[in-house]
């Protein structure tokens, strides 16, 4: 039975175009429900997300731009192993730890994306430079790990991302053979969303993939127009969730073309397209700001670990029901 879609935290301004700034953040979505979480665990993903809020508000508090909030809020989640990014990232079938990411900036649509990366501290600061530097939009494995290092990005020994925890949860993935969804996607891609003061979008997505997977597998984090999408034009997306369905549908661009060529507004363009994926089979979520302040989230699971950032004040959510 597929689940509802449930939008919370949309924001909708009167004024046009907005000035005020925003930001939404997400850890990503799933099998969240408060049955299968602790006290502790709830906790420590509350501070998570508030800690990457903080982040990435103090940049646009100060009237900095959206691609720095975006790219402030995502790595304070890459340090932080309650999320599948960075520190924390799920292992591969092999033992090993193989980190996505990618940015765009709604201003120029120019992005960057890396995928299979293994030594850079902060994956979405790498796919910054990829983007920064113009010679490419996407690089992977043993390339983007030399061009992190020509560009003097923080490296990090392998042992930095591997964790106790997701070490267990690939030894019980293959000594049980259960599924994805029941190991690893109570923890998820992470991503944010921002808008600024001169009403500019950007958007950045990050993640170490699914647990136990093999043969080099790419979900759509790293793919932009699938998990990544930003263009002031329409909004700034950034998704969460089955990757191989999130690319099939090119979700966030999806989103972004349903605002800009038929008029939809962010709330109907991303319930649309979330409905979509449901009927495909895919489970997830995507958070999304638009130029004009409207804000929000919509996901097809039970949870989704996210929060939202304005001036007037910040929120985290985890449950389905908190809307």
């Amino acid at each position: 039975m597929r689940l509802p879609i449930i939008l919370g935290a949309l924001l909708m301004s009167t004024a046009a175009p907005a000035r005020d700034w925003k930001l939404v953040i997400h850890g990503g979505a799933g099998v969240i429900e408060r049955g299968r979480m602790t006290p502790s665990r709830d906790a420590e993903v509350r501070a998570g997300l508030r800690c990457a809020l903080d982040a990435g508000s103090a940049v646009l508090r100060g009237g900095g731009a959206a691609l720095d909030a975006v790219e402030a809020a995502v790595k304070v989640l890459e340090d932080d192993p309650n999320f599948n990014a960075g520190r924390g990232a799920v292992f591969t079938d092999e033992g090993t730890n193989e980190l996505d990411a990618s940015i765009m900036d709604g201003r120029t649509r120019a992005a960057g994306a890396v995928a299979g990366a293994t030594r850079t501290r902060n994956p979405v600061s790498l796919a910054r430079k990829v983007m920064e530097d113009g010679r490419h939009v996407f690089l992977s494995g043993d390339g983007a790990d030399r061009f992190s290092r020509e560009q003097g990005l923080a490296q990090a020994d392998p042992a930095w991302f591997a964790t106790p925890e997701r070490r267990r949860q690939l030894e019980e993935f293959k000594a049980k053979k259960v599924s994805h969804l029941d190991v690893e996607y109570k923890y998820g891609t992470v991503g944010a969303v921002a808008l600024d003061d001169e009403g500019h979008v950007a958007a950045a997505t990050s993640t170490g993939g699914i647990t136990g997977k093999k043969w080099g597998r790419i979900g759509d984090s790293p793919v932009v127009g699938a998990g990544t999408y930003a263009d002031d034009r329409a909004c700034a997306v950034s998704a969460t969730g089955a990757g191989e369905y999130f690319i099939r549908l090119g979700v966030a661009h999806e989103i972004c073309a349903r605002m800009r060529l038929v008029g939809e507004s962010a709330e109907q363009a991303a319930d649309a397209v979330v409905d979509e994926l449901g009927k495909l089979g895919g489970t997830g979520g995507v958070i999304i700001v638009a130029p004009d302040g409207s804000a929000g989230w919509s996901f097809n699971t039970p949870g989704m670990y996210r929060g939202e950032a304005s001036a007037a004040g910040a929120t985290v959510a985890i449950y389905g029901d908190e809307d």
